[in-house]
């Protein structure tokens, strides 16, 4: 058996990013495994029940990919998410229990549709976690881009968000939704060390 295959190396241009500067790029049609809903992530029990779900299913799609015809081995791509607010106003003050998001984590090509949908009826009959239900399997097509590391915990991304802002409008104007990608086990890492990736649509 060939080593684990690391997607985020063959996606370096979206997943390797500098914290220097922001910077342009182009992001492909992508799949996501994805659950939607509102409220704020620290205290709602609704985005906890959604990442328990997404990697439930997620490692479940994986080991049927490695143990199966295919015999890929491959890591589990990290947690992200899109943020929005119907009032930007809010979003911008911070006011979370008003946020709505997706949560999602990216699935390979190789990943099929019926294993996705097996290891999500596996995942229900064995484990019974209530963001099952709520999973969907979509296409996100963002386009143009711009993006940047941010490292330090969530509550400091003010900044490095102006920085990423300024950049576009530079260039152009904001469009879609603020999209994060959580590198870091934030269980088991120091706050001052977390990497999240910031990146925006851009018209």
């Amino acid at each position: 058996m060939s080593d684990k295959m690391d997607l985020k190396k063959s996606l370096k241009e979206l997943y390797q990013v500098s914290a220097k500067a922001p910077v342009e790029i182009d992001v492909p049609a992508l799949r996501y495994l994805m659950v939607d809903g509102e409220g704020d992530p620290n205290t709602a029990p609704a985005y906890a029940e959604a990442v328990e779900a997404l990697f439930s299913v997620a490692y479940t799609a994986k080991f049927m990919v490695k143990k199966g015809p295919q015999a890929i081995d491959y890591g589990v791509m990290p947690l992200e998410a899109l943020w929005w607010a119907d009032d930007p106003a809010v979003f911008r003050s911070g006011d979370r229990s008003r946020w709505q998001w997706t949560a999602m984590i990216l699935q390979p090509d190789f990943v099929g549709d019926d294993t996705i949908g097996q290891a999500i009826d596996d995942v229900r009959r064995k484990k019974s976690l209530p963001g099952v239900d709520r999973l969907r399997l979509d296409t996100l097509t963002e386009g143009r881009c711009a993006q940047i590391l941010h490292v330090g915990p969530f509550s400091a991304e003010g900044p490095t968000i102006e920085r990423l802002h300024a950049f576009i409008a530079d260039r152009s104007a904001l469009r879609g939704q603020h999209h994060e990608i959580y590198l870091s086990d934030i269980r088991r890492t120091d706050p001052a060390k977390w990497k999240t990736i910031l990146r925006q649509p851009m018209d």
